[in-house]
């Protein structure tokens, strides 16, 4: 089949959508099916990109790295003549969504929709963040995924969530998968060596963007706290981003400098010997919907210590392959990061041992086996395009009932938002 995706962000910006996006689109091409891929222009441009339209963007938002697309594009349309999608596929409600919404409306095409991100975590990005954006950003992408033939939810904790704001449209949960064989059999004592990190250290490490969203703040006076009474052991930072002066001035301030290891963004093979450089991964964030590092430390054979939230408890399991931890409190974490320290050796192969047997459950073959099937029911036959004058009429009609449909749909948003209610 052929399947065109639309995301606002996408390669070679670092993120869990970005990397979900290009996972699924690797998978469904090895095994034979073609995916378009229409996404913003970054700053960092990458060569030889095949079946990528991308679509002119302002860059570094308000400070940030994301870019904004913005949703003209002459081409597209050209492009998507020649690639005839069978199915439409928006991972963002706004920007590129609106224009996934309305090829699927002008086509008569279904519309998948992904539910990536809870989008009131991220309002800080936007220069008049308030918590009327707040009640705007859950209702637009609530009333959005009820414009969709269907909805992926990449757990179950969201799959509720979702009910919960009003979603009525079918939804099925389908997360991330993970591609094992990026992140097994890597070198971590040669990641040790780069970062100069002993080989006999117990290291405990993150990888993320270093941003406010991720309660980055909460993480590393938790670490930071264990580690001033363990001298032997080092925390190693994965990513990058506006938290990452924050981090280092703290550690600095607790004379644990020397024992902090910022390696900036990291890729493929380096990424995955990072990773096996650990002993525990640890995570903070409460704004997942999955989680994606949780499974990519998983496949590598690192057990995860995490605070309970959507998307985490799905994959982490209490004593099993890491600790849950239900309340955010820094005594407990030090006490969970105490706990994993101080296991026999023998115990903590079993939690490397059931930290991969969990990410083979998330594998990226049985995820997009699971989504082409959930594609399968929504196809169409693909009739040869018409462009009879009538035709092109029709199309204009329905192209315009769908930028009615988006009008509508904001401004119902707004209405919700300005109502003086609590955000569901």
């Amino acid at each position: 089949m052929n399947i065109v995706m639309l995301t606002n962000t996408y390669l070679p910006h670092v993120g869990g959508v970005a990397r979900s996006v290009a996972a699924f689109s690797d998978e469904y091409r090895r095994r034979g099916h073609r995916v378009l891929i229409v996404a913003p222009e970054f700053a960092e441009k990458i060569s030889d990109e095949k079946d990528v339209v991308r679509i002119h963007a302002i860059q570094n938002f308000n400070g940030s790295d994301f870019s904004v697309a913005l949703p003209f594009s002459g081409h597209l349309s050209e492009r998507l003549d020649e690639f005839r999608p069978d199915i439409v596929h928006a991972h963002h409600p706004f920007l590129l969504g609106m224009t996934a919404l309305r090829i699927a409306r002008s086509r008569e095409l279904p519309l998948v929709f992904t539910h990536h991100t809870l989008y009131e975590r991220y309002t800080h990005y936007v220069p008049a963040d308030s918590e009327a954006l707040k009640r705007f950003v859950i209702e637009l992408a609530s009333r959005y995924a009820n414009l969709a033939s269907l909805v992926f939810a990449p757990s179950t904790s969201i799959a509720e969530l979702l009910r919960e704001r009003g979603v009525k449209t079918p939804i099925a949960e389908v997360p991330t998968g993970v591609q094992l064989e990026k992140f097994s059999g890597g070198n971590g004592k040669k990641a040790r060596e780069k970062y100069r990190i002993p080989e006999s250290s117990f290291v405990l490490g993150h990888l993320g963007r270093l941003a406010p969203e991720k309660n980055l703040e909460f993480l590393a006076a938790a670490v930071a706290e264990f580690m001033q009474g363990h001298p032997d052991v080092h925390f190693l930072l994965v990513g990058s981003g506006p938290t990452g002066t924050q981090i280092g001035n703290l550690f600095a301030s607790r004379g644990l400098g020397a024992r902090l290891h910022m390696s900036g963004t990291l890729r493929g093979e380096e990424q995955r010997d990072a990773y096996c450089a650990m002993d525990g991964f640890v995570f903070a964030s409460t704004s997942e919907t999955q989680g994606m590092v949780l499974t990519e430390a998983m496949a590598a054979g690192v057990p995860v210590i995490a605070l309970d939230a959507n998307g985490t408890r799905e994959v982490v399991r209490d004593g099993g392959n890491g600790r849950l931890l239900k309340r955010e409190d820094r005594a407990d974490f030090a006490a969970a990061l105490q706990w994993l320290y101080k296991l026999p050796q023998s115990r903590r192969r079993q939690l490397t041992v059931e930290a991969r047997r969990t990410a083979e459950d998330f594998s990226m073959e049985n995820c997009a086996g699971r989504a082409l099937e959930l594609y399968e029911p929504l196809l169409k036959h693909n009739w040869p395009l018409d462009d009879s004058l009538y035709a092109q009429w029709q199309r204009l009609g329905k192209l315009i009932g769908a930028q009615w449909e988006i009008l509508e749909g904001v401004g119902a948003a707004a209405g919700a938002a300005f109502q003086n209610t609590t955000p569901r």
